[in-house]
């Protein structure tokens, strides 16, 4: 069984790789390497994937879970710039591929009711990315 919360929040960041010079940068990340930054409202959606327990009836409690996100990565990340208020975030460009894996990092030991299995993160309605956690 697999059971999904969905939260949200906004953000702003910049891509941009310092040990790369500016032509790099401008080239690999186009407008999204505007020095003022940019920002998107974010969606994610954490998958936990168990057993239904017999007493409860569930994997894990949906109210938990999203406490467990609100806690661990929603009031870390909301309405902050990526590249500079976030201490998890430090020194990593914060693609949605970076983010997802920083949020697995965040949450996957909090998780103890069932196993973490995936977080799927919507920058946009049209790009998202999901994470496994294959290279943990």
């Amino acid at each position: 069984m697999i059971v999904t919360a969905r939260l949200t929040f906004s953000a702003a960041h910049r891509l941009h790789n310092p040990d790369r010079d500016a032509e790099w940068n401008r080239r690999i990340y186009a407008k999204c390497d505007n020095p003022r930054g940019h920002g998107h409202n974010y969606w994610i959606e954490v998958s936990v994937r168990g057993k239904i327990d017999l007493e409860t009836g569930m994997v894990i409690d949906l109210k938990k879970l999203k406490d467990i996100v609100r806690d661990r990565v929603i009031s870390r990340v909301d309405h902050t710039n990526l590249n500079e208020d976030v201490d998890f975030l430090r020194g990593v460009i914060p693609t949605a591929e970076n983010l997802a894996r920083a949020f697995w990092q965040q949450l996957a030991p909090a998780i103890d009711e069932g196993t973490l299995f995936e977080i799927a993160l919507h920058e946009t309605e049209k790009n998202s990315v999901v994470y496994r956690g294959e290279d943990e």
